[in-house]
């Protein structure tokens, strides 16, 4: 799935359309408010400077974490980013050779699972339209004895088809309605601005324009509810078309490709380009090096809200800045992402040195979960810690699942596996704090992080404001990245109690209700408890000397022996 939000900007008859330039380009204080500390600002930050301020007066040194980012890909030269991109040690750049024998040539900087010698994968389908299509013939095909037959003999397949075929008949409908509309939206825009006469978008002036025809009256529709917006009320006419050409334009950019292409039942991007046999789960070595892909953007921003650098005017930094590496692992079109190259993002990623993963995607089914669950318990077994977004359907996740998950059924007590944290969106009002998109659920997601007007880096050296659970997990995985930098003991399991345990708790509306933590992280409080309950100083060299005193007193006992 894309993984822009769409959020709510239109009612009265409008559904929804996209709203990403969702604060002022030059209010230097909102580019920075995830890193705030509640307790002095009541905004719910992440408290990022006091972290380092308490680690460093510990007087703990810290290493570099890698941190791969599971997404569209990276601009790995972005000004903001360039210095802190992990770069492949065993690797000689563009000799089109295997230098380290890890099966990918030319990994650099990491990895593309969704490329081959013929290009790169932009838009794919949704994961419903794959399944729909490849059972239809199964489960509903012109034999009705045969389709009972394979109802009854693989009931497992047939359930995920009925409900795949449910989200299928819904959702390519609304897509292809929501695409019509907001066409018919966008070509309004010039009847809008004519209306307008020059004057600025005030009430008054809507109260005195008289719509003389049925297209003036819809053009009227709109103006009323953009007049509500903060962003444009009161402003000249040339800035309203402005900004309403760059609402349009990214409405159309959401709803095209999926009413064309994500919900087509007969368009497949897949054989053509990557050329694997994508039903093969065992296949690993295929994919290129394009980092960035056709659409760097999401996976841009999310490395820029983990480890992004201050760069020149621009005073965005990510949580991690001084401390993380990205590695990017391209594994997400525009789309859903497809469960093989999931398994395979994660394996590449953990066998390259990668200790968190930030992973913002998730679909409603997951046909290869098993082949998805098998890398996190490998990731587990490696000590790799998982961190992944909630979802931006505003639903409770153990009533609608959003894969991959880390509880094979909503009803098991516990997860199966210990090193996944799952994260929630919260805005920057503390009356309502959680974010009006944000997935919730009081056993199933961790935490909540900032995910709000969120500004980061973005391609072509720019910077935005994005919003979504997307943008709220890489502040947990940049907030894990910088304890584990200064306490590299610490296990998955025990940097998820250090952030779960030390949140900040919030009751409004029920906010307490919709995560395991009650609140939002804190990454100072996380790391005194951290340091207070789990760090052990010098462990590795203590580790070392166990070891050899371990040796010391085998070899005496087996001179005992003789």
């Amino acid at each position: 799935m894309k993984r822009i939000l769409i959020a709510a900007a239109f009612y009265g008859g409008f559904a929804m359309m996209a709203a990403q330039a969702v604060a002022p380009e030059n209010d230097k204080d909102l580019k920075t408010w995830y890193h705030k500390d509640y307790a002095t600002t009541k905004v719910y930050g992440v408290n990022t400077e006091n972290a380092y301020k308490f680690l460093e007066s510990k007087g703990l040194k810290p290493k570099s974490v890698i941190v791969g980012v599971l997404d569209s890909g990276v601009e790995v030269d972005h000004p903001g980013l360039v210095k802190n991109m992990w770069k492949n040690p065993n690797e000689v750049p563009n000799n089109g050779k295997d230098d380290d024998g890890n099966g990918y040539i030319d990994d650099v900087y990491g990895w593309n699972f969704l490329g081959g010698k013929n290009g790169d994968v932009d838009v794919d389908n949704m994961e419903v339209t794959r399944v729909v299509k490849k059972y239809k013939p199964l489960f509903e095909g012109d034999d009705s004895t045969k389709n009972k037959a394979n109802q009854t003999k693989m009931p497992e397949e047939f359930a995920m088809y009925m409900k795949s075929k449910d989200i299928f008949t819904k959702k390519s409908e609304e897509a292809k309605q929501s695409l019509q509309l907001y066409t018919m939206i966008n070509n309004a825009i010039p009847d809008m601005i004519k209306l307008l006469n020059g004057k600025n978008l005030t009430k008054e002036t809507l109260a005195g324009i008289k719509p003389a025809t049925q297209q003036d009256a819809m053009a009227m529709q709109v103006l009323a509810q953009v007049s509500n917006d903060p962003q444009v009320a009161g402003k000249p006419a040339a800035e309203v078309e402005t900004y309403l050409k760059a609402q349009m334009k990214e409405a159309l950019d959401y709803f095209t490709p999926q009413a064309e292409k994500g919900f087509n039942l007969d368009f497949d991007p897949r054989a053509s380009i990557v050329g694997d046999n994508y039903d093969d789960y065992s296949e690993k070595s295929y994919g290129n090096n394009h980092y960035e892909g056709p659409d760097a953007k999401h996976g841009t921003h999310v490395a820029g809200i983990i480890a992004g650098l201050v760069n020149g005017s621009e005073n965005q930094y990510g949580v991690a800045s001084r401390v993380a590496k990205i590695m990017t692992v391209r594994a997400v079109p525009d789309g859903d992402e497809r469960d093989k190259d999931v398994a395979n993002a994660v394996r590449y990623a953990v066998d390259n040195g990668a200790k968190i993963l930030n992973m913002s995607f998730g679909k409603p089914v997951s046909p290869g979960k098993n082949v998805v669950w098998d890398a996190f318990k490998y990731a587990e077994s490696k000590g790799v810690l998982l961190v992944k977004a909630a979802g931006n359907e505003n639903e409770d996740i153990a009533e609608h699942q959003y894969f991959p998950t880390n509880f094979k059924a909503a009803t098991d007590e516990k997860p199966f596996i210990n090193n996944m944290i799952v994260v929630g969106a919260n805005t920057n009002d503390a009356d309502m704090l959680k974010a009006s998109f944000s997935n919730y659920d009081a056993k199933m997601v961790d935490v909540f992080a900032p995910g709000d007007k969120i500004y980061s880096t973005v391609p072509d050296g720019k910077y935005e404001y994005l919003q979504g659970t997307s943008m709220a997990s890489p502040v947990v995985a940049g907030a894990a990245a910088v304890l584990l930098a200064y306490m590299p003991n610490l296990k998955p399991e025990q940097i998820i109690e250090s952030l779960v345990k030390t949140s900040n708790a919030n009751a409004t509306n029920g906010f307490d209700k919709l995560s395991r933590s009650a609140g939002v992280i804190d990454v100072a409080k996380a790391a005194e408890y951290a340091y207070s309950n789990f760090y052990r100083a010098n462990s590795s060299s203590n580790s070392v000397k166990k070891s050899a005193k371990k040796q010391k007193a085998n070899k005496a006992i087996e001179k005992s022996k003789l």
